[in-house]
């Protein structure tokens, strides 16, 4: 039949020529669908683009499962139902997509902001070392037993052989040293680590 003609043929004749594989009667089927279907979409999606891409969708698997298509078949219910069905696969498939994306970005920000943590606690973490370091040795010996061991002004000074006095003067010039050294931020997350 010529394209012409098939303007005319009714849906039923049009897939019972485009279950033999006649292009023109799929070409007739599309020329006789296509806005209507796109419409259709363009009212589910409000993307002229999207549309035409399941529009388009729609078309290649008719031509694809024009073979095994039951000629009984209401054509135009047909269409519609396959471009409801594609719109609520892509719906359904777009919700899985954007959860998996999800957690995928929270993994990402969870692992980062641990990331930025521990690089952040690490150079406190030196940054504390080397100002402890850097005490004299008698300041030094007194902070880390009484930080570090846990030992009262007392034992301190017994251990050293010192009065309490001077252990607890040492520590308060101790402190003042790491704390201008630190910032009081540091300062305070020392007592916090130590």
């Amino acid at each position: 039949m010529q394209n012409k003609d098939l303007k005319l043929v009714s849906d039923q004749e049009l897939l019972l020529l485009l279950k033999a594989g006649d292009w023109s009667a799929y070409e007739q089927i599309y020329h006789r669908y296509k806005f209507i279907l796109h419409n259709h979409a363009w009212n589910k999606t409000r993307n002229r683009e999207e549309s035409q891409d399941i529009v388009q969708e729609i078309f290649t698997m008719l031509w694809a499962k024009r073979e095994s298509m039951d000629v009984s078949t209401n054509l135009s219910g047909y269409l519609y139902t396959s471009l409801r069905n594609y719109i609520l696969n892509q719906i359904a498939h777009k919700s899985v997509q954007d959860k998996y994306i999800a957690s995928i970005q929270s993994f990402v920000d969870c692992d980062t902001e641990n990331a930025d943590y521990r690089v952040r606690e690490n150079q406190l973490k030196v940054q504390i070392e080397n100002e402890i370091d850097a005490l004299p040795p008698r300041m030094k010996e007194v902070f880390l037993l009484s930080r570090r061991e846990n030992l009262s002004h007392k034992q301190i000074a017994e251990l050293l052989g010192t009065t309490e006095q001077t252990v607890k003067k040492q520590m308060t010039n101790t402190l003042k040293v790491l704390r201008g050294k630190l910032g009081l931020l540091n300062y305070l997350l020392l007592f916090y680590k130590f």
